[in-house]
């Protein structure tokens, strides 16, 4: 082990403990951490620019401030009042209905961040005319766009699974693999994911706000009235913009973009005024993804998510039993995203996982649906995933708070994922 991977799980525990300790702002810690990163050498100063300039980062800060424009127009009302009568007022029904909509979405579109992207306002919109708190309802919400994704065989399942058969044809693998694969692997969990949201979650998440919820606070502090005009303007602007995040691959510009050229056009047309815009902005939230981001790009640069996968696959060899070899390939990859994006371990840990499958003349099937289903049940820290800052911040909650909502479901997930595809497809 490097001096540099030490460096990093060093500097990777102490930000924990910082989150938890809760004594400086959450993008203070991210951003001292990347700094010291960098200046450790486990990563370049480039790779904090990166962070701040990324897609990712623009795409979170431009939708909050969308939804925050959104807010101030006719629509939520429109909308609670659409609800109201199609539900009789019942809010249980109607937050049932957006987590079947996220579900739908998550299942089409590629990216759980977008897709989060899109439901957190329509949830505002049920929660604040019926006095329901966003803390209770925006972090089930997110659960079901992350746990939920790729298990249709549509477009992220789709996109995904191509990968994997790559990876197989690649290794030399008779068998292929397709949606069907994540289907079959992962359908129950749709049923858990959803009742756990529906029926428990709403007891676990925090009856108020733990941080001030910046788009909240900041319509408080302006009830300015808009023109018909900019009213009309910031609904038409961000439906939008969501049905372009819909329809990605025909309109051909990436998310990033539509987001900020539809910040753009709310200001220009009044919706919000330049200040408005800036106070929306999650600054606290930016710098946070951007530190997470850095500390998982410098534990790949340094070589210590090689290094842990390696010893993973060491620890693995030989054994000829189902359940130990599948729940290696859930727990680990679970663990890891807590410090690094899904996305990129799902990547280091696939070929992993097929690797060791080859050497045991295992069937494969089984691990790359458990390495999808365990990166995407971190939902923990916000390193995990981009869609958790923004979390984060819709519903006002830190770290600590985030852990405490997790826990209950990563443990129903990974002995059900483990046991059920040991079932469905056993390695041996």
């Amino acid at each position: 082990m490097s001096l540099q991977m030490i460096i990093c799980i060093l500097l990777f525990v102490g930000m924990l403990i910082s989150f938890l300790i809760g004594k400086l702002p959450l993008g203070v810690t991210a951003g001292t951490v990347a700094t010291l990163l960098v200046l450790f050498g486990c990563t370049e100063p480039a790779t904090i620019l990166s962070g701040i300039g990324s897609s990712n980062a623009v795409t979170i800060a431009c939708m909050i401030i969308l939804a925050s424009g959104l807010g101030r127009t006719f629509f939520p009302g429109w909308l609670t009042a659409g609800i109201r009568k199609i539900t009789g007022g019942n809010y249980k029904l109607a937050y049932l209905g957006v987590l079947i909509i996220a579900l739908a979405l998550t299942s089409m579109l590629t990216s759980p961040l977008a897709t989060y992207a899109i439901v957190f306002p329509i949830m505002d919109s049920v929660c604040n005319p019926l006095r329901v708190n966003r803390s209770n309802a925006q972090f089930p919400l997110v659960v079901v766009c992350l746990a939920c994704c790729s298990i249709l065989p549509l477009g992220g399942s789709i996109t995904q699974a191509a990968v994997y058969d790559g990876y197989m044809e690649t290794y030399g693998f008779a068998q292929g693999f397709d949606a069907m694969d994540f289907f079959m692997g992962r359908w129950p969990f749709i049923f858990i994911v959803i009742a756990w949201a529906y029926f428990i979650a709403p007891k676990i998440t925090p009856e108020q706000p733990v941080v001030p919820i910046i788009a909240k606070e900041s319509k408080k502090a302006d009830n300015r009235k808009l023109s018909k005009f900019s009213d009309w303007a910031g609904v038409i602007i961000f439906i939008a913009v969501i049905l372009c995040f819909v329809f990605n691959k025909q309109v051909g510009m990436p998310t990033w973009y539509l987001a900020f050229a539809g910040v753009m056009l709310m200001v220009i047309c009044g919706t919000l005024t330049k200040n408005e815009a800036i106070k929306a902005i999650p600054v606290d939230i930016c710098l946070l993804f951007v530190g997470a981001n850095t500390m998982a790009t410098a534990l790949v640069d340094s070589g210590t998510a090689e290094f842990v996968g390696q010893i993973i696959s060491g620890a693995v060899g030989g054994v000829t039993n189902s359940i130990v070899l599948h729940a290696a390939f859930f727990i680990v990859p679970f663990l890891i995203t807590q410090f690094m994006q899904n996305q990129s371990v799902m990547n280091v840990f696939a070929p992993i996982a097929l690797l060791t499958c080859s050497a045991l003349g295992a069937d494969p099937r089984g691990c790359p649906v458990l390495v999808t289903a365990g990166s995407l049940t971190a939902y923990m820290t916000p390193s995990a995933t981009s869609a958790i800052p923004m979390c984060m911040a819709a519903g006002g909650y830190d770290v600590k708070t985030m852990f405490k909502m997790s826990w209950l479901l990563a443990i129903i997930l990974c002995i059900c994922y483990v046991g059920y595809v040991s079932m469905v497809m056993p390695a041996f």
